[in-house]
């Protein structure tokens, strides 16, 4: 049974030198890639390892990366259709687009 509140209990960490926001669980990492682009993130990739696929891993990455945005007055481009559907779902988000 999946617990809808587990995406809280995903431990992300920015990592700036591979410009990503990542997570290791059970030594298998999750990330979200950017690239900066003057006052707007490109989010580019989501990928979650599939042993960590069910666990909201992935909508808790983007959540942070949204997040961090927000906080630092980003724009947002959603390349990766995994962000781009977390926002279309999310609309507290939609003014970051």
């Amino acid at each position: 049974m999946s617990d809808p509140d587990n995406t809280q209990q995903v431990d992300i960490s920015h990592n700036q030198n591979a410009k990503r926001f990542e997570t290791s669980i059970d030594n298998n990492t999750g990330y979200i890639s950017y690239q900066e682009r003057g006052d707007t993130l490109v989010y580019d990739h989501t990928i979650v390892p599939e042993v960590l696929g069910g666990r909201g891993v992935g909508s808790a990455l983007v959540k942070h990366a949204l997040d961090y945005a927000r906080a630092h007055d980003k724009k947002v481009i959603p390349q990766c259709s995994f962000v781009s559907s977390y926002i279309n779902k999310h609309p507290e988000y939609q003014d970051l687009v």
